[in-house]
């Protein structure tokens, strides 16, 4: 499960890592500084990490969905408990993160073109 804090995390670090891989920027008076969070947007035009992360969980629920019913992987992604939920907001789950980024990019269910929905994902600006 990815929550807004990973997300958070993630974007720091890809930015971190962009900053190793483009360098310094040196400025007109002759300095150097690091790259600022929008000169790395411009160059990388997308947050890769996140919507990558996205379109792999979309990739692996178009897997489980088409396998027989008697896997395990199967068997847990549909598993229900019958243990009452804690008192207060309930924590998101995994599936319902896919279903929310399916709302999001107004996809229904569809494995003839799941493929082409997984790579629209990469570059869906509601993601």
């Amino acid at each position: 499960m990815l929550t807004t804090s990973d997300e958070s995390q993630l974007k720091i670090f890809e930015r971190k890592i962009l900053r190793k891989i483009y360098g310094p920027t040196q400025n007109p008076d002759g300095t150097w500084r690091i790259k600022t969070n929008d000169e790395l947007r411009q160059r990388m035009k997308q947050d890769y990490i996140i919507k990558f992360i996205k379109s792999q969980r979309l990739r692996w629920v178009a897997h489980v969905m088409r396998v027989e019913n008697t896997r395990t992987t199967r068997k847990i992604t549909e598993w229900k408990t019958y243990k009452t939920r804690p008192v207060g907001r309930p924590r998101l789950r995994w599936m319902d993160q896919v279903e929310e980024d399916l709302r999001r990019m107004k996809i229904t269910e569809d494995r003839q073109v799941w493929n082409r929905i997984v790579e629209q994902t990469k570059t869906h600006p509601g993601l």
